[in-house]
């Protein structure tokens, strides 16, 4: 868990380490795998799945696919582009963040 909340403070404006634990666990067993871990913002399916899993689903965003598409790649470009490596908790953490959602992942509410 302390890695996972060493990555998001990279990025985070604000920590809720409540938040992050709840996104480990929203991701489960897919955390198991490297690859399954990684966001890679240079794969279109990726980020497809991504708006339409997590963004539309688990956030519940009604948003049009291109105004999430937008919040996705300012996630891609906050974490870096020489960073290949992107942390599905960390990306899951800032886009919940953005939208003002991570009391979905915590006790706090939303």
């Amino acid at each position: 868990m302390t890695d996972y909340v060493d990555d998001v403070k990279k990025y985070a404006k604000k920590l809720d380490e409540e938040a992050v634990a709840g996104i480990v666990k929203h991701c489960g067993i897919a955390l198991r795998s490297k690859d399954a871990s990684l966001v890679s913002c240079s794969q279109k399916p990726e980020l497809d799945r991504v708006r339409d899993s997590f963004c539309k689903k688990k956030l519940a965003l009604s948003d049009a696919d291109d105004k999430i598409d937008g919040a996705i790649k300012d996630v891609c470009e906050k974490m870096g582009r020489s960073n290949p490596n992107k942390s599905r908790v960390t990306f899951y953490y800032l886009l919940a963040e953005n939208y003002g959602k991570l009391g979905l992942f915590s006790n706090k509410g939303s």
